[in-house]
């Protein structure tokens, strides 16, 4: 194994063993017409999805925050997510990391270019590449359950079952009411105590 996927692994094992931020979990959640700026929005929905245990309705939760990670504040940030969206649906891969290249480059903050451009490596098998860009994604925002998701996808095909599992961990700690999560922490779960017996 390559001395760059190893320092990526324990990258990812920092991040995932890092304290979970449970400040915003006893919050009140504050009224709509107090919540002024997106990050105020974002944790506000945040403690919502957190206690929120109906899986469907947790999915409209979901949704929401997507919908905000995907306002990078910049008109031409956002034209530029929008063709590099083009550019990959049309198989158009080397012009979408192009894309996705400009983006961080005008806006090195902004979660969802780093998020993009580390789904658009995993896509092309650069899973390398895509663990570099999680970590900037959790270095952001370390609740980026989409993020974490891909982390474990790739800790998992590279038989990091230990790492995966607590990426998944962190996942529903984040988000406990995904189905498709519990069902994979269930899977990690089982093949790590039966490699333990």
């Amino acid at each position: 194994m390559s001395s760059f996927l190893i320092l990526g692994y324990a990258l990812a094992a920092s991040i995932i063993a890092a304290p979970a931020l449970h400040a915003a979990d006893s919050a009140q959640v504050p009224a709509p017409s107090e919540l002024t700026t997106p990050k105020q929005r974002l944790d506000t929905l945040f403690i919502e999805l957190k206690r929120e245990r109906d899986p469907d309705k947790a999915r409209e939760i979901s949704d929401r925050i997507r919908l905000e990670w995907q306002d990078s504040g910049s008109a031409t940030v956002n034209l530029l997510m929008q063709w590099a969206a083009k550019a990959v649906e049309s198989d158009h891969k080397p012009t979408a990391l192009d894309i996705f290249d400009q983006v961080i480059t005008l806006s090195p903050q902004y979660v969802e270019g780093w998020n993009q451009r580390a789904t658009l490596h995993y896509q092309m098998g650069n899973y390398r590449k895509s663990m570099s860009d999680i970590n900037r994604v959790l270095a952001i925002e370390p609740r980026h359950f989409g993020a974490l998701a891909g982390m474990a996808a790739i800790l998992t095909e590279a038989g990091k079952d230990e790492l995966a599992l607590r990426a998944w961990e962190q996942f529903l700690d984040i988000y406990p009411a995904d189905r498709k999560a519990q069902e994979q922490l269930g899977v990690l779960e089982e093949k790590l105590a039966g490699n333990r017996t």
